[in-house]
């Protein structure tokens, strides 16, 4: 088949690596996002799929801050693909897109839809304490990650995992089932089936607040948000209450000690306990703000943080 890919995010790049390599289908165009600022400095960054691109310079790569104008659309039908592949791509794609290809454009989301719908299935689905989640591969319809679905495979979510450590290996997931996906939309035996409206769970994009700890939450809910939120938007407090001195949370553990939310309970050897709305968490790791990553009990080495005092 003659394939479009669309991508840009590091999710997409080992499916569009498994596509070249195995040379099945041929690959037409693929399309992706403009460069970005980034780093401290924002200097422009290329996207993960411009930058895995680089080194296959025979395929045509389209950079485009909106794939639904009409002069895309245009160009992407004059290379008249059978199939289109979407993947961490972060455009909404309009109608005129999706008809250009007979076979239609097929999607890899990491989510066992219905279940998490939207622009961040797997920081949701660490964040709300999930034991596994998935990859979906279904077809790509006017409404988000809303199309019939061909294929899905679960995976586990293990208790240190973070949205760092378990997007790769759903990439790599996802890149194993959509050469399966292909196998069958080429053989004709693809069963699409309609996702269960009556179990849609929204994935919201994140937002540099939701990172903001709320300690009246319980203490294992926000070691939650700690792993789901590495490493974007992050975990992070003000120390003390008010200051306006930002503590990144890295790494804690949680420990069966009462108090109020947000007080210092003990200032030990492995770094402070912070009573929770349930337990309290003990700051294993942090970063404070304009510094680098060091252990809780190296942070109150160089920090007046006393027991009683409060976090904001």
């Amino acid at each position: 088949m003659r394939i479009i890919f669309m991508g840009a995010g590091a999710l997409a790049c080992p499916a569009l690596r498994n596509l070249l390599e195995q040379k099945r289908d041929e690959v037409v165009a693929v399309v992706t996002q403009p460069d970005r600022p980034g780093g401290r400095r924002l200097h422009l960054k290329a996207c993960p799929v411009r930058s895995f691109m680089e080194a296959h310079s025979g395929i045509p790569v389209l950079v485009s801050e909106n794939a639904s104008t009409p002069d895309m659309v245009a160009r992407l039908r004059e290379l008249k693909p059978d199939l289109m592949i979407v993947a961490d791509f972060g455009q909404f794609l309009k109608r005129a897109v999706l008809e250009i290809s007979p076979r239609g454009m097929i999607n890899i989301h990491p989510s066992l839809l219905p279940k998490y719908r939207g622009a961040a299935p797997i920081q949701w689905a660490i964040a709300n304490g999930d034991l596994e989640t998935g990859v979906s591969i279904l077809y790509v319809t006017e409404r988000m990650d809303a199309g019939d679905l061909i294929l899905q495979e679960r995976a586990p979510i293990r208790d240190e995992a973070t949205t760092a450590t378990l997007e790769p290996l759903l990439a790599e997931l996802g890149a194993t089932l959509l050469m399966r996906a292909l196998d069958d939309i080429r053989a004709g035996r693809v069963r699409a089936v309609p996702q269960d409206e009556t179990k849609v769970v929204l994935a919201p994009k994140l937002s540099k607040e939701d990172g903001r700890v709320d300690w009246p939450m319980a203490a294992s809910a926000i070691r939650n948000r700690v792993r789901a939120f590495q490493p974007w938007p992050g975990s992070f407090c003000e120390v003390p209450e008010g200051s306006g001195h930002l503590l990144k949370l890295l790494d804690v553990r949680v420990e069966k000690r009462a108090g109020e939310p947000g007080m210092v309970l003990e200032c030990g050897t492995d770094g402070p306990l912070v009573a929770c709305g349930e337990h309290s968490l003990r700051l294993v790791e942090v970063q404070p703000e304009g510094k680098k990553p060091m252990a809780g009990a190296a942070f109150l080495c160089g920090h007046k943080l006393m027991p009683g005092s409060r976090l904001g």
